[in-house]
């Protein structure tokens, strides 16, 4: 069995992202012990019945004591607050990230409480399903899929080279870019989808013409993977909407445009129009499939317990 990549990982927040980081940081045998720390007594409890780590806290800043390692794994809104917690106690030389699906709010939250002795490197696994919860969480989340590190300017680079290092033995294929380059690409490949399909759910409760039964027994016509994507963590969605909302507004304005034409060349019978925009989006379908992101497997290739719904995103 080869060395463990770091003696002590502390995992701050233990749902779907922090619990897969768990199982398979023990499966690959990535790291000597792991601390887990979350402020629900409850959700503790759970981790420690599921055997997710080797000591548990609820205090942020006794499981970063001593770590290599911190991932922090809460809802964006909730960064700062933790970077001002565990801040004081890093240990010269302690890499910090998070899993965050917004990347120029986190470093703004986090980096100035960050000491110098330590360091920083916002992360981003493009991995996730619409379940949460140390119960959720599986070992092979992350296989296959990008994680994005957005370090900042003059990061050390055999601390970024490390945290590349364990992202790639947690299975995940790795690129790095400008925060906020990725905060735009995130609004239009993740942010944009989710919330469209919480309002057109939403609107399908909303209606009075059509039965909610009906909703319910016809949904495999397409409406049930919007359902699969609005039921993801509503804590985590409410806090990318609020911190990433100058990408999220752009992309929305584009897409109402976009819509609008839609609406248009539908009301005027513009069957070129039409034919012209199903044929390009069929295009984009083959590129995601060829890309290894998707496959052409009935049920969009997702398992059951495995339906990826974006991040952890």
């Amino acid at each position: 069995m080869t060395e463990p990549l770091f003696d002590s990982i502390a995992l701050i927040g233990i749902g779907l992202i922090g619990s897969s980081l768990a199982r398979v940081i023990a499966a690959k045998g990535l790291a000597g012990q792991v601390r887990i720390a979350t402020r629900s007594t409850e959700t503790l409890d759970a981790a420690r019945a599921l055997e997710l780590g080797d000591s548990y806290f609820r205090s942020n800043a006794e499981a970063a004591e001593g770590a290599d390692l911190v991932i922090v794994s809460v809802p964006v809104g909730a960064s700062e607050a933790v970077a001002r917690q565990i801040g004081p106690h890093l240990k010269p030389g302690a890499i910090v990230s998070d899993v965050g699906s917004t990347k120029a709010s986190v470093v703004r939250q986090m980096a100035p409480h960050i000491p110098d002795h330590a360091h920083f490197i916002a992360g981003h696994p493009i991995a996730g399903t619409e379940q949460s919860g140390p119960e959720a969480g599986f070992a092979e989340l992350f296989e296959n899929r990008w994680c994005i590190l957005t370090p900042e300017s003059g990061a050390d680079p055999e601390a970024v080279a490390r945290l590349r290092g364990f992202w790639q033995a947690c299975g995940s294929m790795v690129d790095e870019m400008d925060p906020d380059h990725h905060d735009r690409v995130l609004a239009i490949v993740s942010h944009l989808p989710h919330i469209i399909a919480y309002n057109i759910v939403g609107t399908a409760d909303d209606l009075e013409t059509v039965t909610k039964s009906e909703v319910i027994k016809y949904s495999a016509s397409g409406f049930r993977d919007f359902t699969r994507l609005a039921a993801s963590d509503p804590v985590m969605w409410r806090d990318v909407c609020l911190h990433n909302k100058d990408a999220l507004l752009e992309m929305l304005s584009r897409f109402s445009e976009d819509l609008s034409s839609l609406q248009r060349a539908i009301r005027w019978g513009d069957g070129d129009k039409l034919y012209e925009l199903f044929s390009r989006t069929r295009g984009i379908r083959r590129s995601i499939i060829q890309a290894g992101q998707d496959t052409e497997e009935p049920n969009f290739g997702r398992d059951a317990h495995k339906a990826e719904a974006g991040a952890a995103e």
